[in-house]
Formats: structure tokens, sequence, C-alpha cells
């Protein structure tokens, strides 16, 4: 059934670490001999990092997803409320932290316009950080069933996904191993760098992904 032999594919997770959830992922991850990366919440962090920890330890890769995930840039872009979100969550992340500084804004519900706007980008520069984005959002905080199929759709229109799904999310993560199971099977090629679709900034430069729509106006 190697329908995608050879296709090149990205696994991300936000919103963790999760004390439970986010150890059942790993193992899956583990056991199907699969890289991600992370993308953690600074409050999340704060309450639970031996999931971190684990991750960074098996090889997994750690990135800021923002210090509460509470108000997209382009709602709330001042100074202060960028540099907190981002900064502190980096400093949380210490010693995890990916080496390139990986970054992932928070869009709400998956969307791109507006992620960042120009004090965040001006703010990403000065700290060198790379920000990840995505192409496929398969809502699996939404729909904790049909999630899967969601994927196999969105991924026939790419050439290499980046997929975001979410290690909070008990019920859909309970269809985990199997999706990643038919992505193997289909003979999909797991891959822990980016697309470079999805990287709107490198060690703190801007790339032509941020001419995309991803800027507040």
């Amino acid at each position: 059934m190697l329908t995608n032999k050879g296709k090149p594919i990205t696994i991300t997770f936000d919103n963790g670490p999760h004390p439970e959830l986010t150890p059942m992922v790993l193992d899956i991850l583990a056991r199907r001999g699969i890289p991600a990366t992370f993308f953690v919440v600074g409050t999340q962090l704060a309450k639970c990092r031996a999931p971190a920890e684990r991750a960074f330890q098996e090889g997994h890769w750690i990135g800021n997803h923002t210090w509460s995930h509470s108000v997209p840039f382009r709602d709330r872009g001042d100074r202060a409320f960028v540099a907190e979100e981002i900064d502190r969550t980096q400093d949380a992340l210490g010693p995890l932290a990916h080496p390139d500084r990986l970054f992932r804004p928070y869009g709400r519900r998956g969307r791109l316009d507006g992620a960042l706007n120009g004090i965040a980008v001006d703010h990403l520069a000065q700290g060198a950080y790379t920000c990840v984005l995505w192409n496929s959002v398969p809502a699996d905080f939404d729909d904790a069933t049909g999630w899967p199929d969601t994927a196999y759709r969105q991924f026939e229109e790419l050439d290499w996904p980046l997929v975001v799904l979410h290690d909070v999310f008990g019920d859909a993560l309970k269809l985990l191993d199997g999706f990643l199971g038919s992505l193997q099977d289909r003979g999909y090629e797991f891959r822990q760098n980016f697309p470079p679709t999805t990287v709107a900034m490198r060690n703190g430069v801007p790339t032509k992904v941020m001419d995309g729509g991803v800027l507040a106006n």
C-alpha cells in the first residue's frame, strides 16, 4: 500500500506538555521510530516539565509556543505582551530549547493570517528565532474521531505536509498510533526538519513565507 512512497512528512505537537498524554505520545513515537517536534506552552511547562525533558532526551525537538496560548498577535501585539509571550517561555525551556530557537505563534484554530505582527517579527529577529508555521491542521481539537481522514485529505494537496497535532486531547490521541501506522504503510518518509514553505524566519531572518499573509495589518 505504498501509495506515497518517499513522500516527506513532518509531525509536530502543540500545547503540551501534559503529565499523562505526552508520555503516551512519546511511547507511540518510540515504538514506531518517528521523530517529532513539540511546541510547548510556557504555563504548561511550568506545571509539568518531566515529559518535555523525556522528549528532549529521546531526540525530539522542543520549541516555544508562547507563554499563555491566549491571544494571537493579530489581536494583541503590544511590545510588552509580545516579549512576555516569547521570552518567558524561551527562558523556561533553558537547555531543552532547540539551538535554532524554534518558535511557533498562536493562530487560534489553525489560522495563519495575522499570527504575527511587525512587533513580533522585530522581536523574533532580535532574538535570532526560527519561526515555524504549518500547512496541515486536521482539527483534532474539534473532531476526535474524524481528524485522521481530514489529515489524509489535506496531505493529498501538499508536497510536504507539516501537520499540527496536539498532545493534550485524550480522545483524539486514541487514534494516533493507527494514524501513524497508516502513514508508514502508505510509504511516507518521516522527517524532523520543516518544509521551507512553513518557515517564516530562520535564525532571525525573514523568509519569503513572511509575505504570505501571516502578518497582521
